[in-house]
């Protein structure tokens, strides 16, 4: 009769009616079991609370993806760990839910870390503030080399490296022939100090930079005496060089080693030919060398038409990572090593 008196006083009755039953129950089992009670508990609740509404308080909301993952421990004794089924969890673990996926007919995706790698670098940047400013507009992996001599390359380098770029010194360097590469430019009559002295001014001028690669250079780029003052000094910095191969004579690469400093060969030239039929088909050469060796660094200008191409080209980029340069000389690095070590 005190029962019933008890639950009248609740609008709803079937609810306090479990409520209150919850609540006997409790005490008989604290009673009974002592101690034994905590691990009977949540099994309690789950007889006598509607499904989903403890989740539904503690929660204000419900995850997106949860399941229930059905637990079973084996050899299960008196003593052993008690584990309740089922387990709530948010989500499965990524590995989980890639396996899931190819169970059910779906193909593997390939980690991002294993996708072929592609750096793009911009030359010549800073002789047109324009162009800048849209080169700086691309994606952050894409790395920018400006010249030293430009006026704005200070604040110009200064603006990419807060757009998230990785930037290099486009340093001048004396080609065959009689093209002027500009002021500033190390030269195969100059000695050890003075190369020092010209690439030191020339840093100076790009703030922010993390390596260096040649503008020109098809004659000091052969010269390794002209460029183990160079490379000297970017051991001192800690800093990469990427040679731009303008001669497959070069010895940029094997010299830079030679001095502990980080560095490889670009792979594929975008616009010798400033067309947007010619650089799609150096963006689809540089995809075809990164799925052949792992990855591949182009370089291209600030050209309208190569800047429009790759605005473009970077919001379909499939199959592929868009690294910074200084990663893609990393992993040539790894891969060439590789080459040695299995041979």
């Amino acid at each position: 009769m005190a029962l019933r008196k008890l639950i009248r006083r609740f609008p709803d009755a079937s609810l306090a009616a479990g409520e209150i039953a919850f609540w006997l129950v409790l005490a008989l089992a604290i009673a009974v079991g002592g101690a034994s009670v905590v691990r009977g508990a949540p099994v309690l609740a789950d007889l006598l609370v509607p499904p989903g509404l403890m989740a539904a308080e503690a929660s204000g909301e419900s995850p997106a993806h949860d399941v229930s993952l059905p637990v079973e421990v084996a050899n299960a004794s008196l003593y052993s760990p008690q584990v309740l089924t089922p387990v709530a969890s948010r989500g499965f673990p990524d590995w989980l839910a890639e396996r899931v996926r190819q169970l059910r007919g779906g193909k593997p995706a390939v980690p991002p870390a294993r996708m072929p790698a592609i750096a793009i670098v911009i030359d010549d940047v800073g002789q047109d503030a324009d162009a800048a400013a849209r080169a700086i507009a691309l994606p952050k992996p894409v790395s920018l080399a400006f010249l030293p001599y430009p006026e704005e390359t200070p604040s110009l380098a200064r603006a990419a490296v807060r757009a998230g770029h990785q930037i290099l010194l486009h340093m001048p360097m004396e080609p065959e022939g009689n093209a002027d590469p500009g002021p500033g430019a190390l030269l195969t009559s100059l000695n050890a100090d003075q190369i020092t002295e010209r690439l030191d001014l020339a840093l100076a001028r790009v703030p922010g930079f993390s390596g260096i690669n040649n503008h020109m250079g098809s004659l000091f780029t052969q010269d390794r005496a002209a460029l183990a003052p160079v490379m000297k000094r970017l051991s001192d910095l800690h800093v990469f060089f990427l040679d731009s191969m303008t001669t497959p004579k070069s010895e940029g690469t094997q010299t830079a080693r030679l001095f502990g400093v980080a560095s490889a060969g670009r792979d594929v030239f975008l616009d010798d030919v400033e067309t947007a039929p010619a650089i799609a088909a150096q963006l689809a050469e540089t995809e075809a060398h990164a799925r052949a060796d792992g990855v591949a660094i182009a370089i291209g200008h600030p050209h309208a038409v190569t800047l429009d191409a790759l605005a473009e080209w970077t919001k379909n980029l499939r199959g592929f990572r868009l690294v910074p340069v200084s990663v893609a000389i990393g992993l040539k690095s790894e891969i060439e090593a590789k080459r040695i070590s299995a041979k």
